[in-house]
């Protein structure tokens, strides 16, 4: 087993640079970090390739796994991590290679959302709510943001997630016959008053300028959650999670 004592050994800048996306693409990884998080990924075979353990902590029992450990001179987690309050338990893991095939029953689309922690939110509650995956179009931020990851809570590990051109989505989901729901307050239908069908998906637009153009004309309809107090409108993470929930309730009905 390894140990690393300097902030300074190359591992530890190498490792440092995942926290950038263009590291992350460069090299295929990402890192995790926390007890939850990387149980889940060790849930999956070949996703974890290293654990790096700060020297007093000790791991869980049923880590029993047969991936290469590294040791770390308590302090060096503080550069692993943009918290500030590390846990002292990293993962490196191979980016997962998921492929949506639209053969399931419900799917969230994500257009150009920036807030890694609505990122996050949204798959976390699409996991929750039984969807079969989640596919995040153009200016959507980056899958494996530390901040995604830890919002999303190892809903990475549970369903697949991909990225994709938007347009080509909606007219694949129409072609199987799935109803495409987009989210405007202009020109569209308040949610309650529309039934979803046994297929269907949903897209959430960018928190401030909302869906693009060329997706709210490709849609089936476009549904709105009305404000019954003085707030101007709803969070995207927290309306994602009252159409997710309230389209999965109708197919049961």
């Amino acid at each position: 087993m390894n140990f690393i004592e300097s902030p300074k050994n190359p591992r530890v800048k190498q490792w440092k640079k995942l926290l950038t996306k263009k590291e992350r693409i460069k090299t295929n990884t990402f890192m995790i970090e926390g007890f939850h998080l990387i149980e889940e990924a060790l849930k999956v075979d070949g996703v974890v390739e290293e654990l790096l353990v700060v020297e007093d902590i000790s791991l869980p029992k049923s880590w029993d796994v047969n991936v290469p450990m590294t040791l770390l001179k308590r302090g060096i987690e503080k550069e692993l991590t943009d918290t500030e309050q590390p846990q002292g338990v990293f993962a490196i893991c191979r980016q997962l290679n998921h492929n949506v095939e639209l053969k399931g029953t419900a799917y969230l689309l994500l257009d150009g959302v920036q807030d890694p922690g609505n990122i996050g939110t949204m798959i976390r509650t699409a996991d929750a709510a039984g969807f079969d995956g989640v596919i995040m179009g153009e200016g959507t931020v980056d899958l494996y943001n530390p901040k995604v990851l830890r919002s999303a809570q190892g809903s990475h590990f549970h369903l697949p997630i991909v990225n994709k051109n938007l347009v080509e989505v909606v007219q694949e989901l129409h072609d199987n016959g799935f109803d495409v729901f987009g989210t405007s307050l202009q020109n569209g239908e308040d949610y309650r008053e529309v039934l979803f069908p046994s297929k269907f998906a949903l897209i959430m637009g960018n928190e401030g300028n909302g869906m693009q153009e060329a997706l709210l004309h490709r849609t089936t309809k476009n549904l709105y959650i009305p404000i019954f107090g003085k707030s101007e409108s709803l969070n995207v993470a927290v309306a994602a999670g009252v159409l997710m929930y309230w389209g999965q309730q109708q197919k049961k009905i």
